[in-house]
């Protein structure tokens, strides 16, 4: 074997730039060829982790722009609200004006009764408007669904589990019921004998 001296190299010269001088090829050390594979998979790291920070901005901005959206929603919904009702109230303020005017009326018992018959119309055409109609109760068959039983008498002119007396008024939204009727049952003790 061989024994090889130590080439010389001029301070400020790498040993690449003295072997080009010299005419001799650079041959790569194997610290550049690793180097090299290395930066391959630099850049695809790089590039993994700018599409992650992509997605991480996008699914941030999506989050953003959901929670603005149940936001607007929840406040149309409440400005909505807000709108109707202020439409139900403004029908009602007349009602609530013949009432204080009736208060502030000097006429007689049967004056003021007759009053207040007139508001009671005036508010039952409002609720006819709005599509609120009473409940059904007195002489109809007894239903749970739609009756809200608080007693029961003994009748022989009405059929068994027939409502007999009304105590509070029941009312419907078109099909929706908004509160049952408070009835009491009749309790027909002839016909349950038969």
């Amino acid at each position: 074997m061989e024994v090889l001296e130590p080439l010389e190299i001029p301070a400020g010269e790498t040993k690449e730039e003295s072997g080009q001088a010299q005419g001799i090829a650079a041959v790569p050390a194997e610290g550049a060829a690793e180097s090299q594979a290395q930066a391959e998979p630099e850049s695809e790291l790089d590039k993994v982790k700018a599409e992650r920070d992509q997605l991480i901005d996008r699914v941030a901005r999506m989050q953003a722009e959901f929670e603005n959206a149940r936001k607007r929603g929840e406040r149309e919904r409440a400005e909505f609200r807000d709108f109707a009702a202020g439409n139900v109230i403004e029908q009602f303020l007349p009602v609530l004006d013949n009432f204080a005017l009736a208060l502030k009326s000097t006429g007689t018992e049967q004056q003021l009764r007759s009053g207040v018959e007139l508001i009671v119309k005036q508010m039952e055409e409002i609720l006819r408007q709005m599509q609120v109609t009473p409940v059904a109760a007195v002489g109809e068959a007894f239903d749970p669904r739609i009756h809200e039983a608080i007693g029961s008498v003994e009748r022989d002119d009405l059929p068994d589990q027939h409502v007999a007396e009304e105590v509070r008024r029941g009312y419907k939204l078109r099909d929706r019921l908004l509160r049952p009727a408070m009835v009491r049952v009749a309790h027909n003790s002839k016909q349950q004998s038969e």
